[in-house]
């Protein structure tokens, strides 16, 4: 580089000391006659050739090194571009990470509040508890004070009755002792009404206990439970039925709904079906165009908890108008009646619906009520494949062939887990904030399609006999 910038500025100095005429053209000094005779012409011409040489030497030189110039400006604006674009990346992931801090932050003071109102109603209720304790000890105070008055009372009728009295008086005394014994009930009937109380009030301060530890334990997630309200005195649903309480033979019973829609039957609503080697029960038979179909399993509303003991999934629970999951006994006594279709409807909280089914075939207890499933269809991805050949599991019985690792107690309910999070469509139910997000697990959801943080809306799980093509 530094030889053709040198020979650049010998051309210049050359094209510089070169004389020009009037009209522009070069003129060359004259030499005296006697320079001819000691230098001849030849050698001039030479000289000046070799010069020309130059000058193509240093154009071409010239041109690399614009060449090279503009190369070298062109990766660098490349590079420059490159820094900007990255600069641009860092500026919007820097952003979206201050949003979602202030969010979080902003969803940590809101249940720091709600802790704190808990505890605050929590005091209230141990203060009330403790007063109602204080007066019913009272209450049993007075209640023995005055039993001994009347016992002592008592005595002394005895002792006028065997005495001659008047029949006023008798009549005065019977009716004192009538009193005295309606005080008594009302006694006991406000005692039995002060204990029913402090039981409701135990009742609320466990669920309020319950509700401090699950804010505690989800201290960011983003969607709350609903409370779920049970009535103790309604008839239990999911009760084996008997012919006396049904009023109906036992014997013109259906076997499942797709027997009664068969019969005529076109309404949808709870009727009771008797399976073969099973008692009879109550179900909710879903009627369309497909025939009469048996509802496993509902979620709605969330009215019911589905975080439940293996008891509890072995009997079944909830409300057959509502949420509920029919009972693993149940569902096992009408597999055994043939070959049956398993229908998955999901609903997500943009109101797309989806579907998926399955061949169905359940074992029994001793095996844990093994599931199987087979001849997927449908416009869900196949979530329940790694499910097939796995035991039932819920929160105080692992059967999930995973060793030490509790899947149902990590995902709550109960539930066919493979490796701990394929699908659970009996997890905890979710409402998602206005914000749009949703619990990061524990919600019920359908994987891979939708994946580990996706909370679902509504599941419907129900079984029809299988066409007897696929017998």
């Amino acid at each position: 580089m530094m030889k053709l910038f040198c020979l650049f500025l010998m051309l210049v100095s050359f094209t510089a000391s070169v004389p020009v005429d009037s009209s522009g053209r070069e003129v060359y000094p004259t030499l005296p006659s006697q320079a001819f005779t000691i230098a001849p012409s030849t050698t001039e011409a030479k000289s000046r050739f070799a010069m020309l040489d130059d000058v193509r030497l240093l154009a071409n030189g010239l041109l690399q090194l614009g060449q090279s110039l503009r190369e070298f400006v062109h990766k660098t604006k490349a590079q420059i571009n490159d820094i900007f674009q990255k600069l641009n990346i860092f500026d919007r992931s820097f952003y979206q990470l201050s949003v979602v801090t202030s969010e979080i932050k902003e969803e940590e003071e809101e249940l720091k509040k709600t802790t704190n109102f808990l505890k605050a109603n929590n005091e209230e209720i141990k203060n009330l508890s403790l007063e109602i304790n204080s007066k019913i000890n009272s209450i049993l105070q007075e209640r023995t004070q005055l039993q001994s008055k009347v016992g002592s009372l008592e005595e002394r009728l005895k002792g006028l009755s065997q005495s001659m009295i008047p029949a006023d008086q008798l009549s005065e005394i019977t009716t004192l002792k009538d009193v005295i014994e309606a005080q008594e009930k009302t006694i006991t009937n406000l005692l039995k009404a002060v204990k029913e109380q402090h039981d409701q009030l135990d009742h609320q301060k466990l669920k309020i206990k319950n509700l401090e530890e699950k804010l505690s334990y989800d201290s960011f997630q983003d969607t709350f439970d609903k409370p779920v309200d049970s009535d103790p005195t309604a008839p239990d649903m999911f009760e084996y039925l008997t012919g006396n309480s049904t009023g109906l033979d036992t014997n013109d019973l259906p076997m499942d709904c797709s027997e009664l829609f068969n019969k005529g039957e076109s309404n949808s609503g709870i009727y009771v079906i008797k399976p073969n080697q099973s008692e009879p029960f109550n179900v909710y038979c879903e009627m369309g165009s497909v025939g009469g179909s048996t509802v496993i399993q509902r979620r709605v509303e969330g009215s019911v908890d589905f975080d439940q003991t293996w008891e509890k999934y072995e009997k079944g629970f909830g409300d057959l108008e509502k949420d509920y999951w029919l009972g693993l006994k149940k569902i096992r006594s009408l597999t055994q009646q043939g070959a049956y279709i398993m229908r998955i409807d999901l609903e997500d909280w943009k109101e797309e619906k989806h579907w998926a089914e399955y061949r169905f075939s359940m074992e029994g207890p001793p095996k844990d009520y093994t599931l199987h499933v087979s001849h997927f269809s449908g416009d869900l991805p196949d979530a329940m494949a790694n499910s097939t050949g796995m035991r039932f599991s819920t929160k105080d019985r692992n059967s999930d062939n995973q060793g030490n690792t509790n899947s149902a107690r990590n995902n709550t309910g109960g539930w066919w887990f493979s490796a701990c999070g394929e699908t659970n469509l009996n997890a905890r139910y979710l409402w998602l904030r206005a914000k749009g997000r949703s619990m990061r697990r524990k919600g019920i959801y359908w994987k891979p399609g939708t994946g580990p943080s996706y909370s679902l809306k509504k599941t419907k799980i129900t079984v029809r006999p299988a066409p007897p093509a696929e017998h």
